[in-house]
């Protein structure tokens, strides 16, 4: 019988599950998943999308669900207010919104793209009102409260954005955010750890705090400069957040933004909670996105990698050889074709063992004995270690041809 921790899909840990554990969570009935990539994952040092490409970039979030598109912030230039235009016009069901500066004009261009909501940012810490943006507290307060009450008055939903929040005194942030709700105007809050540095029972507590004070739904968006950005994201969901702010493959400044892929997966397999998203369609996603900023992930990244499934170790090859058609989940916690991957391969190289040789014998229908076997693997290692990489198809059958005198 499946338990939520092993499906036919996943295994994951049971201890998620342990009623001491899921008492600490206040997850929403629904969240959504807000995508930034056109806008905040944009900023990456070096990435530059042309119109065409971020409308094939919405199209494809649109594709897998993503319930929120962030396209774009209009004021940057006359092509990125087209793109928005255009990502509008294709009518796709994920509710687009642009991204604003606060400052009524700002507002207006957001409004004449035709986007559904708007995000206005402000500095929410004394200190980065005052070193950063040479300006004062008062003049952060007013600019947001005319901001908000213009976007409203355009009929936009309006998400109030608070740059900087966990690096500002949390008592004196609730207080600015309340200025803002009675005076201004805010649909709903996104609290920003700018700058990653901030910890799940930090965000966790802050969110509990929020929600004592605000009716306004809160929302997350989170960096990695520490690591913790998918943890902090998820904590802020499970202390009652509703909305995450995420970018494909985690794209974005510095470290980059919270990946969509690591939050959406984590949240399902680990926590029990489904977004909606299809999951399916997340390897495609990234690659659509790597190939058109042209910033490969690493091999390894989590849930998208290249060579996340490629099994070089002789005893995981082992337990592949062994489990494959009765229990996959044994050597791996979900099956790639959760995300749309390529199924597992067993590779190559100095780390593996006589598992990975039968592997690629089978797979030519040949049967070698013990001895020649062991030869086979040795000069696999020895040519492994000699060209310093996996070894190929071709190279692999001239070693055949050496040892059994066919291939």
């Amino acid at each position: 019988m499946p338990h939520p921790w092993k499906t036919d899909q996943w295994f994951t840990s049971p201890w998620n599950w342990e009623p001491e554990v899921r008492a600490q969570f206040a997850f929403p009935e629904k969240i959504e998943i807000h995508d930034v990539t056109l806008r905040d994952g944009e900023q990456q040092t070096g990435i530059i999308l042309r119109r065409q490409e971020k409308v094939a970039i919405a199209q494809k979030l649109a594709e897998a669900g993503v319930h929120r598109i962030e396209a774009g912030m209009p004021a940057v230039s006359a092509e990125d207010e087209a793109a928005i235009k255009d990502i509008v016009a294709l009518g796709l069901p994920s509710k687009i919104f642009a991204f604003a500066r606060c400052m009524p004009q700002d507002v207006k261009l957001a409004k004449d793209c035709g986007v559904y909501g708007i995000i206005t940012e402000i500095p929410a810490s004394d200190h980065i009102i005052k070193n950063a943006y040479g300006k004062t507290l008062e003049w952060a307060i007013k600019a947001s409260i005319e901001t908000t009450l213009a976007a409203k008055e355009a009929g936009l939903y309006t998400v109030f954005f608070t740059i900087d929040s966990t690096r500002s005194e949390p008592d004196r942030l609730l207080d600015l955010i309340e200025k803002v709700a009675t005076e201004g105007h805010m649909d709903a809050l996104t609290v920003a750890d700018s700058f990653g540095g901030c910890t799940p029972q930090a965000i966790g507590m802050f969110v509990r705090r929020y929600r004592q004070r605000f009716r306004q739904p809160l929302e997350i968006h989170c960096h990695e400069d520490f690591g913790l950005g998918v943890a902090n994201t998820i904590a802020a969901l499970a202390a009652g957040a509703s909305v995450a702010h995420v970018t494909v493959t985690g794209t974005g400044e510095r470290a980059g933004n919270v990946p969509l892929e690591d939050t959406v997966l984590a949240l399902r397999c680990l926590y029990g909670v489904d977004t909606g998203i299809r999951t399916e369609k997340l390897y495609e996603l990234s690659k659509l996105v790597q190939q058109l900023t042209g910033i490969a992930v690493p091999t390894n990244r989590p849930i998208v990698g290249d060579w996340l499934y490629h099994i070089e170790s002789g005893i995981v090859a082992m337990f592949h050889r062994r489990c494959k058609h009765t229990e996959p989940l044994e050597y791996i916690p979900f099956l790639p074709e959760l995300v749309g991957r390529p199924p597992v391969q067993v590779v190559l190289g100095k780390g593996s063992g006589i598992a990975n040789i039968e592997e690629h014998l089978e797979r030519r229908n040949l049967k070698a004995s013990p001895e020649q076997t062991a030869e086979i693997l040795s000069r696999v290692k020895r040519l492994s270690v000699e060209k310093k990489r996996l070894l190929t198809d071709q190279e692999f059958d001239e070693i055949v041809q050496q040892v059994m005198g066919q291939a």
